[in-house]
């Protein structure tokens, strides 16, 4: 079973997330979008399989800076092209394993997908 985990190195939460299927043996190839990037490919297939809503983070601080221009009348593909651009919006983490997504964590779910 190939595991891949995205997001950015320095996220509490991916930490978390990273000790976690590590505690569980569960080896899982680390993609860091901040310095590896991601393409539009991804996104696409993030946001049809959990919707847009649930791929971009508007909690984070990198969201918030924007202006409300670019805030404003949000859609899928304009969402894209933000987290193209600045991929710290991109909510984390996201893991692949068996051809489906999570997004976020929570031990609860990971110990359901993996049957710990």
């Amino acid at each position: 079973m190939t595991v891949v985990i995205y997001g950015i190195k320095n996220c509490d939460t991916m930490k978390k997330a990273r000790s976690w299927l590590e505690a569980n043996g569960i080896e899982a190839e680390f993609h860091d979008y901040k310095t590896q990037g991601i393409d539009r490919d991804h996104l696409e297939a993030w946001c049809k399989a959990a919707g847009w809503e649930t791929v971009l983070n508007r909690a984070g601080t990198t969201f918030k800076k924007l202006d409300d221009a670019q805030k404003s009348d949000l859609t899928q593909e304009k969402a894209i092209g933000l987290m193209l651009e600045q991929p710290s919006m991109i909510k984390r983490p996201v893991l692949e394993s068996e051809g489906k997504i999570t997004i976020g964590f929570k031990p609860d779910i990971y110990a359901s997908i993996f049957g710990r």
